[in-house]
């Protein structure tokens, strides 16, 4: 997806779920053979067996966009974190909020990510536009919108690395943290692999706890307890130096 960013005319998406794969294909197939526009598309599927739920409403917009609010977790609590998770890892994102709900009392929305490169390249427009307009206004990315109203501190992950989800960090106001698989997998199954990568749900609700710590909306006793509680290694060297 990285390399596909870098050029100009190619639309990448990484969707999870049946209904994003639909809106997405319906969408391209239009601009490409109805409209005829100059662009084509890249669009990367899974190959695991999962349930897939019904189409929530209004998302379309927001699936062709890049993000969508996919679910809400609330216990009505103080505390509140935003969950941006896309392709195989919205799943461990959605598993991780449950976790955070149920186990600690924590609020989250969760985002499905269907293209950080379609984000980035709205923030860049928007930004540009801004830049040469200095007497007007200044208009806001839509990913800037979508999050400015919401509480709490974001964490984005996904099954690529780091540098995929980071790339909408200039257009965010609040404290953001990344999660990809840098490095050299050599695990036996997928699960391993995303907790040798630590972006499965164990890591993301330890992290994310830990996050909230750090911004001092928790006690950071409760992140290393989860530490301890999910056998996390916290002397481990970084997945790219394994």
């Amino acid at each position: 997806h990285l390399l596909a960013s870098t050029i100009p005319n190619c639309i990448s998406f990484d969707p999870t779920f049946a209904y994003e794969l639909a809106i997405i294909l319906k969408e391209g197939l239009a601009r490409m053979h109805d409209r005829q526009e100059n662009i084509f598309y890249y669009i990367t599927v899974m190959n695991e067996n999962y349930k897939h739920p019904t189409i929530p409403k209004d998302c379309e917009k927001g699936i062709l966009k890049g993000m969508y609010l996919f679910k809400e977790f609330n216990n009505k609590g103080k505390i509140k974190i935003q969950l941006l998770g896309c392709g195989a890892i919205l799943r461990e994102m959605l598993a991780a909020a449950e976790i955070l709900s149920k186990d600690y009392g924590v609020d989250s929305d969760v985002w499905s990510v269907t293209s950080f490169n379609e984000l980035r390249r709205d923030g860049m427009e928007t930004e540009r536009k801004n830049l040469l307009n200095p007497l007007e206004k200044p208009e806001k990315s839509y990913v800037q919108k979508c999050l400015e109203e919401r509480d709490g501190p974001i964490i984005a992950a996904s099954d690529y690395i780091r540098t995929y989800a980071d790339q909408i960090r200039p257009y965010l106001s609040k404290p953001f943290y990344s999660f990809g698989t840098d490095g050299y997998g050599r695990s036996d199954g997928r699960k391993q692999l995303r907790k040798f990568f630590e972006v499965d749900k164990e890591h993301i609700v330890a992290y994310g706890l830990s996050v909230l710590a750090k911004e001092q909306l928790l006690a950071s006793k409760y992140a290393t307890d989860a530490f301890k509680k999910y056998k996390i290694d916290t002397e481990k060297p970084m997945p790219t130096k394994l």
